[in-house]
């Protein structure tokens, strides 16, 4: 199941979005915008859910919550973007990553 909010997921929200893969949970978020997609099998499926609600690609970037270690990641196939100088998987820029995480915290709170 796939949720996309601006506000903090309920607990009974993350309980569907660990149905995926029940011990980790992929996260998408424009940092701009504070919106979180959450719950898909691929990050792209959340990557396009942004897209189609107006936001800027520079702005969306990938992730996900290690729920055993409650370890924050910044990891996905749609990070590799060389003009935005990201050349890699993980989100390279010091200053995306502590938005990435802080917005985490926040849309996660119930949990982290």
């Amino acid at each position: 199941m796939i949720l996309t909010k601006s506000d903090p997921f309920s607990l009974d929200e993350i309980e569907k979005l660990k149905e995926q893969f029940n011990v980790y949970i992929k996260t998408v978020i424009d940092i701009k915008k504070r919106v979180c997609s959450a719950g898909m099998d691929r990050h792209v499926e959340g990557e396009n859910i942004l897209l189609e609600q107006g936001s800027n690609q520079a702005d969306i970037w990938g992730g996900g919550i290690d729920l055993a270690t409650k370890e924050i990641d910044y990891n996905s196939f749609i990070n590799i973007r060389p003009r935005d100088n990201n050349t890699k998987n993980d989100i390279q820029s010091e200053s995306i990553r502590l938005q990435y995480k802080e917005l985490t915290k926040y849309f996660f709170e119930e949990i982290l």
